[in-house]
Parts: structure tokens; C-alpha cells; sequence
């Protein structure tokens, strides 16, 4: 008979993303694992099997979440111009937000440890398809209804903007000024005139 498990997974994956994001998947050990996600090395060891299982399960969970929030902002009805300025909004308020300075979780992820692993790989791909899906998705449509003119092609104002969201994920490691940032969506924007 299958054991239960005797914790909320989600809480455990919240856990391990916020431990894995600030220490990194080298310089997490299995004991700092242990100690911090509150469940016994047993458990862990038969819910995930190793570390690497759970730091895959970790950025498969950030990639939901993170996700789900992004998606809200595409499906809704503002106007093109003001859902690629919420996007960026989004992605620079919840790095500035950290006290920490870690950065992106997903930047961090293909930094450290996607150049060795063909898995982590995969995830961060996804992910940066998801994202620039998502990007696209509202200039597409924004240029179709007139709201951005169309004297660029959709694809590559999208990947512009990809480029500049993953330098507003590194620059967050190091600087927590708002203009700073505000200054590079301000310009983004400009690119949709």
C-alpha cells in the first residue's frame, strides 16, 4: 500500500524554489534541504527521490506560477501597449520586491546549472517560449487592431522585448532603483510607436 504524503506539496515546492534561488543548486545540500523544507530526509527521499528531482520539480513549479500570473495580464482587456507595459511592470516589481537581490529564479537556473544539464535546459526553453509566446500573442493582436503600428514585424519587436525582460532579470541582482528600471520600460515602449 502507497503511503500518503504527510505535507502540502506546493508549500514543499514554494519552499525549495525560494532555498534553490537563494543559494543556488550547487550550494544547496541535501541537509540545508532537509532543515528547511520541515519534512523528514525520508519523505523527501520518497517523494523526490534526489536533489536534482526536486530542483526539476522546483522550476517546473516557479515556471506555473510565474506563468499563471503572466497569463492573467495577457488575457486581459486592456489595451496591447498597456499589457506589454504590465508585463514589464510585473517582471521588474517582483525582483525589486526582493530584499535579497536574487534575481530571476529561471535566469539563475540557465546561468548555473542549464550549461551541464540537458534537462534544466529544456525547462528554461520552455519557459522562455512560454514568455515570449505570451509577448507576442499581445503584439500580434495590438497590430492587427491598430493599436501598434505595424512597421515592425510582431516577432521580432517580441523578441527585442524577451531580450530586455532577461536584462531587467540579471540587472535586478544589482540594482534596486525604481527609475532605473522605469527608464528601460519607458524606452521599451517606445519601440511600439
Amino acid at each position: 500500500m502507497a503511503r500518503t504524503k504527510d505535507f502540502d506539496e506546493a508549500e514543499v515546492l514554494n519552499k525549495a524554489v525560494c532555498l534553490f534561488w537563494h543559494k543556488g543548486y550547487n550550494g544547496t545540500s541535501m541537509q540545508e534541504l532537509v532543515d528547511h523544507l520541515g519534512i523528514s530526509r525520508s519523505s523527501l527521499y520518497d517523494t523526490y527521490a534526489d536533489k536534482h528531482t526536486l530542483y526539476i520539480k522546483a522550476l517546473e513549479f516557479y515556471q506555473n506560477t510565474s506563468g499563471a500570473r503572466i497569463f492573467e495580464i495577457v488575457n486581459n482587456n486592456l489595451p496591447a501597449r498597456e499589457k506589454i507595459k504590465k508585463l514589464l511592470e510585473f517582471v521588474s516589481a517582483e525582483l525589486l520586491n526582493d530584499d535579497q537581490h536574487k534575481g530571476c529564479f529561471m535566469v539563475n537556473a540557465e546561468v548555473e546549472v542549464a550549461p551541464h544539464d540537458t534537462e534544466v535546459r529544456d525547462i528554461v526553453c520552455r519557459n522562455e517560449i512560454q514568455l515570449e509566446e505570451a509577448f507576442y500573442a499581445v503584439i500580434d493582436q495590438g497590430q492587427k487592431n491598430g493599436e501598434i503600428p505595424n512597421n515592425q514585424d510582431a516577432r521580432a519587436l517580441t523578441r527585442f522585448i524577451i531580450n530586455t525582460v532577461k536584462g531587467i532579470r540579471v540587472s535586478a541582482k544589482s540594482s534596486v532603483d525604481n527609475a532605473f528600471f522605469g527608464d528601460i520600460i519607458r524606452i521599451t515602449l517606445s519601440v511600439l510607436d
